[in-house]
């Protein structure tokens, strides 16, 4: 009898055993495929297991705008209940206005089970979410547009949102995982020049179209004939800031603040010096705010010293903390003429952060951007916006926008992955953007003139100061 105990406690102690080596090569496997790399970072325990790279409204990616309304909305999609979902993310929209990744999730759930044509937007979530749904706003109110006016030729627009944390490893990763997803034709994306690069090949190696709306590097220009991009590249500021300065302001020397660890700082300030240059003008000094040691207050003083009559901030969102130090000592300044130094900048200091931290300090700042919204007056794109999200709009929901509907005339044409790549590199490519044309290069650069703006006190804005064009 014993013996007959010792053989089932020797049976159950094997089977205990397998089943914990089970378990562990299982664990082992998980955690080591490359999809580990891309699991949910959610705190909630039944959640942690999701892999947050991917969602058409079956997850939530934005934790801080999360609703129970919306949260049922997943569970009803899940559920495959799409009239349910409809619903519920109407209901959170009615809470949260501005949330765009409720209203995709709800455009999708609108479609149910007919067929669609599905895009993926890839943007950074954990890293800049502002940014994020700045992007996300434009790409939904292009799916909304197209899919309420009767899809394409029918058919309405999918949109699967992907988070890539601004990692180029990451990135990479989640390039293949949608390559590997034969449905979708196309990409808006990625989020900077950096990470747009580090992608580059993963798309082409699948002949997946991808359309940038916010990275500028010059050195995306003919990486490659799938990358393609609505904002004009830095060449285009680089210039229009240089001529601004030399020919309109007649100030001739000036001192160039940039994030060496940026590509698109880095972009942006080798296309300002060589413009500087060509115009006659001279950069008595560069100071790089990514260094461990750098010291607005020095770096300030040693640019008076060495005669500068301008400022160029050319730092990424990493760094603007660093260069609004150097706005702020400015404002202190005055010349033998009782004036500060000119200020020039980037793209990257044109948000709330510039008008909040920096304020009376930053006016008269010149920034160059790819759109404004008092740019063009009459254009119905802003109206309608400011409608649907019930708050002002910028540059790169715009730049999105026109990435959603130059990939929409490109499928009205040809609805394949190779026939998008074909449609938006023909000569007569053409598609209506938010303020202008959308055509695109050789290189996959659009044209399309920059906007000066400029600081000053606000007469409509909610805040003190606002950006303003330059007439």
């Amino acid at each position: 009898m014993y013996q007959n105990n010792e053989t089932k406690l020797l049976g159950l102690s094997l089977m205990i055993s397998l089943a914990l080596v089970s378990g562990c090569l299982w664990w082992f496997k998980v955690t080591t495929s490359p999809l580990s790399m891309l699991v949910s970072k959610n705190t909630s325990s039944e959640k942690t297991m999701i892999p947050n790279y991917l969602s058409g409204g079956d997850h939530i990616l934005f934790s801080d705008s999360t609703t129970l309304e919306k949260q049922l909305g997943v569970e009803a999609v899940t559920a495959v209940n799409y009239d349910e979902a409809v619903v519920k993310f109407t209901e959170s929209l009615d809470l949260h206005r501005d949330d765009p990744e409720a209203l995709i999730y709800l455009n999708n759930a609108r479609i149910g089970e007919k067929p669609y044509y599905t895009i993926a937007a890839v943007v950074s979530i954990s890293d800049d979410i502002n940014t994020a749904k700045d992007i996300l706003r434009g790409v939904a109110q292009a799916q909304q547009e197209i899919n309420q006016a009767g899809g394409i030729k029918g058919i309405p627009v999918k949109v699967l949102i992907a988070n890539d944390d601004n990692n180029p490893e990451v990135a990479k990763k989640l390039a293949l995982k949608l390559v590997s997803k034969p449905e979708i034709l196309a990409v808006v994306g990625n989020f900077n020049s950096k990470v747009t690069q580090a992608t580059a090949d993963s798309y082409e190696s699948g002949q997946l179209v991808t359309i940038s709306p916010i990275s500028t590097s010059v050195n995306l220009s003919g990486i490659s004939n799938f990358v393609f991009r609505t904002v004009p590249n830095d060449f285009l500021a680089g210039r229009a800031l240089a001529k601004h300065m030399v020919q309109d302001l007649k100030q001739h020397n000036v001192a160039v603040f940039y994030n060496s660890q940026s590509e698109s700082s880095q972009s942006l300030k080798s296309e300002f010096v060589t413009a500087v240059f060509l115009k006659g003008g001279r950069v008595v000094s560069d100071f790089d705010v990514s260094e461990k040691n750098f010291s607005a207050a020095k770096s300030f003083k040693q640019a008076i010293h060495r005669g500068a009559q301008a400022l160029m901030l050319g730092a990424d969102s990493s760094t603007q903390h660093q260069v609004l130090n150097v706005v702020q000592l400015n404002s202190k300044h005055r010349n033998s003429l009782g004036q500060q130094l000119v200020i020039l900048a980037g793209n990257q200091v044109y948000n709330t952060k510039t008008l909040t931290v920096a304020g009376k300090d930053a006016e008269g700042m010149v920034v160059a951007l790819p759109w404004h919204p008092l740019a063009k007056p009459g254009s119905e794109f802003p109206k309608t916006a400011d409608q649907l999200w019930g708050i002002d709009v910028n540059w790169r929901t715009a730049m999105a926008y026109d990435a959603v509907q130059a990939l929409s005339a490109a499928i009205r044409h040809n609805p394949t992955r190779s026939g998008v790549q074909q449609e938006l590199s023909a000569p007569n490519f053409f598609a209506r953007g938010a303020a202008a044309p959308i055509r695109f290069f050789p290189s996959g650069d659009r044209y399309q003139p920059v906007n000066l703006v400029t600081i000053e006190p606000s007469n409509s804005s909610s805040l003190e100061y606002e950006f303003v064009p330059i007439p």
